[in-house]
C-alpha cells in the first residue's frame, strides 16, 4: 500500500498574517509627503552630539595651552633657582673682607692713600 504525501498542517505553528505593502505617497501626486519621524530623529541626535562635541573642544584647547605654559614656568623657575643658588653663594663669599678686596682691585680701585701703578708689557703668564 502506497502512501501518499501527506499535508498535514502543524497545530503548534504560528503564522503571522501577510502584511500588505505600504504605499509611500510621492511628492508628484499632489499629496502631502508624510514625515519619516525617524530619519528625522537621527539627524536631531547627530546634531546633538555635534553640538556637545564642539563644546569640548574650547575647554580642551585650553587645557593644552595651559599645560604648555606649565612646562615652561617650571623651567623658567629651575632657571631661576640655579641662578639664586649662585647669586647667594657669591654674596657669601663677598661678605668676607678678602674677597671684597680682591674683587675691588680686579675693578681697578685703591685704599686712600695709595698711589696707583700701571705695569704695560707683561708677558703672558705660565
Amino acid at each position: 500500500m502506497a502512501h501518499a504525501p501527506s499535508s498535514r498542517v502543524d497545530p503548534h505553528a504560528v503564522t503571522a498574517p501577510p502584511r500588505a505593502p505600504r504605499a509611500r505617497p510621492s511628492a508628484g501626486t499632489g499629496g502631502r509627503p508624510r514625515i519619516r519621524w525617524d530619519r528625522l530623529s537621527r539627524l536631531a541626535i547627530l546634531l546633538v552630539l555635534v553640538g556637545v562635541a564642539a563644546l569640548y573642544v574650547g575647554p580642551l584647547a585650553s587645557f593644552w595651552s595651559a599645560r604648555g605654559e606649565a612646562a615652561t614656568r617650571r623651567a623658567q623657575v629651575e632657571r631661576l633657582r640655579e641662578e639664586n643658588t649662585r647669586l647667594r653663594a657669591r654674596r657669601e663669599a663677598l661678605r668676607n673682607g678678602g674677597a671684597l678686596e680682591v674683587e675691588a682691585r680686579r675693578l681697578g680701585l685703591i685704599r686712600p692713600g695709595e698711589r696707583p701703578f700701571v705695569v704695560e708689557n707683561l708677558p703672558a703668564g705660565p
